[in-house]
């Protein structure tokens, strides 16, 4: 379990330039990127418990000192002109304060800092392109999409218009800076047109941020022992609030929960709500053993007060830390508040007061540049330099500056998910996860882009072996990939297809254009972030580089699943998304199989016998052509329901054929209860809505019983059936049978299954079809013998009068 697994075919400059990075090595003391990312000359001496309270936000009411922003300018403090802009400092001070004042009107609390983000004040993607939109009309000034998502605060917006080209570097760079690592500070060319780099400023303050984990103290080991108190963050999330409840389930421990709200009151409200929206309790025994703090993984000290903060330093066993801002879209500036400088908030509250291990959730984005060739658990995360999404960048930047913190003794273990799919029970998604999205878009318009791999696991089996690991001292330490068995390209499309849902297969720029024409011919408002994804060069990269990545290995996660006796990972397939994707389908996101759409699989049934009146001789011909289809498995596994199409002929009713407008037959109804006293059992019912040719309309019932007699050949295939006029009670009754010589060589034989899919998988689904029909059918025969059976061993005979008295 503690044996380091080293990768002897890891890339050797991919590894040289991570550990670079890792020890800050650009020519700047600890000291001086202190200094330049607090602000301040001072950061040289400040204690080391103070190192993210320098780099955080400020209280709320004061403006927060933002580590790559300059100042507003004024009287009192002019800023210091820049060599790489041509603008003048008041200018600057002017344009950001213009531009804070209207992006204010865009936030919940109506005013915005200059140095502060936009998202971060609670700006929506949606606000942001009105926010453009604004800006140009009121201000003239012109601003990308792009540029706002890449760093949000009104200060960086006025120093792009200023500079009239890229952002100007930020006051890190105004250091000279050795040729040390050009692929890092100064990306060489590349080969090809469509590959990219990450934005000098961007690498800049990410090594800055990098310097702050040397600022941690040094710790000793924490006790090998379960954790009995603990703080998680995240626990309003997806992941988060399922690592809450299977923390509760499988271990004593109480857990702390921060969460961000005004007060206790609204915390505590805020994470029922959640829990409940994933299906998950919120009950009097879940609440005894939580401790709800109100905080925010963005404010120094967590936001919490010094009291709190003492007190959790020293009772405390282990810290988990889930929460993260989650969006492809925002750029490094905008999240790394939240993703980097919380990360390492959490960081200092386990270094500090009693040793105490960190289990920090990571990312497989941490591996996204295109063209990687392992993923493995000890592999070398990607060049800094090639990843190019905002999201991806911060997780990278978390991790390795966690790994840093390692040298300073702390028990620090990165786990790494990729997609996190639906449970596998309830169905509870994520709305605003990519996997969510893509899920949905690859159902509703039945293509899928071609990718390698996806890694992706359901969230049950996430956040079950998530936990084990936080209660588990012998699994500290260490990287996991928690990214389950992946799915290629094939196993989707052939999931899908089982499923009824036959997608056609295309390139990934022809699967984005075609995606976002129908996106913005049926607009879905739950799908309008993945519009924006899909539109956003920035977020283009990030999944091309999921698309295009290898598989992940996780060959310790499996290890330790096997140790501990937890259920082994398995592919996410359409069995498991099931449940997830009829809540995707409730919610309006995802569209499932219809009986309008082209059968999956269908077989004709012909039937022959008389009717007569009510309680009268069934002497009237009549006999049915029916043909019986399925649009999905999913149709058989949920409603047990077959879609019926054809005609009924019955002088009796009219001189033509009738035609079946809408049909459906339920297989074991009533799930094999028992009709009139226990003698018969529904096996089948029809349920037919007839048109004649003159426009009446009638309805037809009809009923397969199992019964326990020798015939048991003849139940399977005759059905007592009754005919009514539409809004009238039946006017016929009777008895058709399916011939003996046309069973087998139409419902068996004769079964047809979409064109569209390969020889291999036509002979899947007629196996799959008659597996599961001849299973329910043996057990709606079997269960009249059972019951006689059991009347026969006299298991309920009435009791002798001796045995009453007894």
């Amino acid at each position: 379990m503690r044996e380091v697994n080293e990768n002897a075919s890891a890339t050797a400059d991919q590894r040289e330039t991570a550990e670079a990075i890792e020890r800050g090595g650009v020519g700047l003391t600890v000291s001086d990127l202190l200094a330049r990312v607090t602000g301040s000359t001072e950061a040289s001496v400040l204690p080391a418990e103070s190192l993210v309270r320098s780099a955080g936000t400020a209280p709320t009411g004061e403006q927060p000192k933002r580590p790559d922003a300059a100042a507003p300018s004024t009287p009192d403090h002019p800023v210091a002109p820049s060599v790489s802009s041509p603008a003048q400092p008041h200018d600057l001070g002017e344009l950001a304060a213009a531009i804070a004042t209207v992006a204010g009107r865009y936030v919940p609390a109506g005013q915005l800092a200059p140095d502060a983000d936009f998202f971060d004040a609670g700006g929506t993607s949606v606000s942001a392109v009105e926010l453009v939109s604004a800006l140009e009309d009121e201000l003239g000034v012109t601003v990308d999409l792009d540029e706002v998502f890449a760093d949000a605060r009104p200060v960086a917006l006025a120093r792009h218009r200023l500079s009239g080209t890229a952002a100007a570097p930020t006051a890190v760079l105004e250091t000279p800076v050795p040729a040390a690592l050009p692929a890092v500070v100064r990306p060489a060319p590349v080969a090809s047109s469509s590959d990219a780099t990450a934005r000098p400023e961007d690498l800049s303050q990410i090594l800055a941020d990098l310097a702050l984990a040397d600022r941690l103290p040094f710790v000793a080991s924490p006790e090998p022992l379960p954790p009995s108190r603990i703080l998680l963050t995240g626990a309003t999330g997806f992941l988060g609030s399922h690592m809450l409840l299977d923390l509760l389930r499988h271990s004593d421990a109480h857990i702390y929960c921060l969460v961000r709200a005004a007060d206790e009151e609204a915390a505590v409200a805020r994470l029922g709500k959640a829990l409940k929206s994933y299906a998950l309790p919120w009950s009097s025994e879940v609440r005894r053993r939580v401790t709800v703090l109100p905080g925010d993984i963005r404010r120094p000290h967590l936001g919490l007060s010094d009291e709190v903060w003492n007190t959790l330093t020293h009772e405390l066993d282990s810290v988990v830390s889930v929460a993260a801002a989650v969006d492809f879209l925002r750029g490094y500036q905008s999240l790394r508040t939240s993703n980097v400088l919380g990360a390492l908030t959490l960081a200092e509250l386990a270094a500090t007061g009693r040793p105490k291990p960190l289990h920090h959730i990571s990312s497989i984005a941490v591996f996204n540049e295109v063209g990687i060739p392992s993923m493995g658990e000890d592999d070398p995360l990607a060049h800094i330099d090639r990843l190019i999404a905002g999201y991806d960048q911060t997780k990278w930047a978390a991790e390795v500056a966690l790994r840093r913190a390692r040298d300073h003794g702390l028990i620090v273990t990165a786990m790494r998910p990729g997609g996190i799919g639906g449970h596998t029970r309830t169905g509870a998604y994520n709305a605003q996860d990519l996997s969510s999205g893509l899920i949905s878009a690859f159902g509703r318009f039945r293509t899928v882009p071609a990718f390698r791999y996806l890694n992706a696991a359901p969230v049950d089996w996430v956040s079950r072996v998530a936990v084990a690991v936080v209660c588990e001292p012998d699994a500290w330490g260490f990287d996991y990939n928690l990214t389950g068995v992946p799915n290629t390209l094939d196993d989707v499309v052939r999931d899908m297809a089982f499923g009824g849902m036959h997608v056609r297969v295309q390139d990934w720029d022809e699967w984005r254009v075609d995606a976002l024409a129908r996106l913005e011919a049926e607009p879905i408002p739950e799908l309008t972030f993945l519009s924006r994804v899909l539109q956003s060069p920035t977020a283009l990269k990030l999944c091309e580089a999921t698309l295009k990545g290898p598989a992940s290995v996780a060959d310790r996660t499996d290890t330790l699943v096997e140790a501990l006796g937890l259920p082994p990972a398995v592919r996410y397939d359409a069995r498991a998304q099931l449940k997830t994707f009829e809540r995707l389908a409730g919610d309006g996101l995802a569209r499932l199989p219809h009986k309008d759409d082209q059968p999956y699989l269908w077989f004709t049934e012909t039937t022959r016998g008389g009717v007569g009146p009510v309680d009268g001789s069934p002497d009237t011909p009549c006999s049915m052509s029916l043909t019986l289809s399925i649009a999905s498995m999913h149709q058989l596994v949920t409603d047990r329901r077959v879609d019926v199409r054809g005609e009924v002929t019955c002088p009796a009713l009219h001189p033509d054929p009738l035609t079946v407008a809408r049909g459906d037959i339920w297989i074991r109804p009533e799930e094999g209860i028992p009709q009139r006293h226990g003698l018969r059992h529904q096996l089948l019912r029809y349920r037919l809505e007839l048109t004649d040719a003159d426009g009446g309309r009638w309805w037809l019932e009809g009923h397969k019983y199992a019964r326990a007699r020798r015939d048991v050949w003849r139940q399977t295939r005759a059905l007592t059936v009754e005919i009514g006029r539409e809004g009238e009670p039946a006017s016929l009754a009777g008895e058709v049978v399916v011939p003996a010589d046309s069973y087998v060589r139409d419902q068996i034989d004769g079964i047809k299954v979409d064109p569209r899919l390969t020889g291999q998988e036509k002979r899947a689904a007629k196996l799959a079809w008659l597996a599961w029909f001849g299973l329910e059918m043996g057990r709606g025969v079997v269960g009249p013998f059972a019951r006689a059976a059991a009347d026969l061993l006299d298991l309920r005979r009435t009791q002798t009068p001796t045995e009453q008295h007894r």
